[in-house]
């Protein structure tokens, strides 16, 4: 039995989509026809972390996870993380300031 740490306590809606992404690395697994044998040796893991993975435990880092989507050949998925940031666009935009001009000194 795993310790309740702050590594496994998330909020409920952050433990649903590491599910989601858990999930959906295995259905790529299966889809691809790959053993979790084979996975595991092509992202040097062992089983039981893979099986974590896919299981989308918070206790897995985050380098194990893109070692799994490497040997997926989904690893250019990472740059889709956070890159539509349309808040923190809106943010920046309201913080944008218009250009003073310099004052006329002789």
């Amino acid at each position: 039995m795993a310790k309740n740490t702050l590594g496994n306590r998330l909020p409920r809606k952050l433990a649903q989509n590491l599910q989601i992404v858990g999930e959906q690395i295995r259905m790529a697994r299966l889809r691809r026809n790959l053993s979790l044998e084979q996975v595991a040796e092509r992202a040097s893991c062992s089983l039981p972390t893979l099986m974590g993975v896919e299981r989308g435990k918070p206790t897995v880092s985050m380098g194990i996870y893109l070692r799994v989507l490497y040997a997926l050949q989904l690893d250019a998925d990472i740059l889709l993380l956070a890159k539509d940031d349309d808040l923190g666009r809106s943010i920046q935009d309201m913080q944008l300031r218009p250009r003073e001009r310099a004052s006329k000194k002789a």
